[in-house]
């Protein structure tokens, strides 16, 4: 049986999706600024989201961001490898990449570079990755900007990559961070 891990920071708890996540996951999921801008359509019910919890979210290493003040589900972080069935970075065994959203009504708040600091610190220190990778479309600087903040430093641009839930595509940006450059700079990451 496969160990169930919560991470924690400040102000938040990153856990594994539940089933009765469903209406809040729904509640964020469901606006249209949220999906379309990271390559998965906006959740169309409760029943949705719940099914996408079922099939997508259930995977190992993909946590619920929830405010600890509320105990409100906001938002998700996960770590994809490249043995994961989804995943937008070509890597290594040994590498990993993130991704992430959160609720517009909490954008702005740092709370996702917080959960992706934490996420990162798993990666590297629990899990014994060498290198973390994530990606943004063009015009999403929000998540640009979270890559950034947590480390990661540009390394290319692909043109024309596949947006298959969108049935689309478009131009995409890699960043990627070392263990050795976020030991260097765990200090300044804070």
């Amino acid at each position: 049986m496969k160990k169930v891990i919560t991470l924690q920071t400040e102000r938040l708890t990153l856990r594994p999706w539940k089933e009765s996540d469903a209406e809040a996951l729904y509640r964020y999921a469901c606006n249209p600024n949220i999906g379309p801008i990271a390559g998965w359509p906006p959740h169309t019910s409760v029943e949705n989201s719940r099914e996408i919890i079922k099939t997508v979210l259930s995977a190992p290493e993909n946590y619920a961001v929830v405010l600890k003040e509320t105990d409100e589900t906001v938002g998700s972080v996960g770590i994809m490898t490249a043995r994961s069935e989804i995943h937008f970075a070509e890597m290594t065994d040994s590498e990993c990449e993130i991704g992430y959203w959160i609720g517009e009504p909490y954008w702005g708040r740092g709370l996702i570079p917080e959960a992706v600091r934490e996420v990162l610190r798993h990666a590297f220190e629990d899990l014994h990755l060498s290198a973390a990778w994530c990606g943004y479309y063009d015009g999403n600087e929000k998540s640009k900007r979270v890559q950034e903040k947590c480390g990661f430093v540009y390394s290319h641009t692909e043109e024309n990559k596949p947006v298959p839930l969108l049935n689309e595509v478009r131009t995409a940006h890699f960043t990627k961070i070392t263990l050795e450059d976020w030991k260097n700079n765990i200090d300044n990451l804070k």
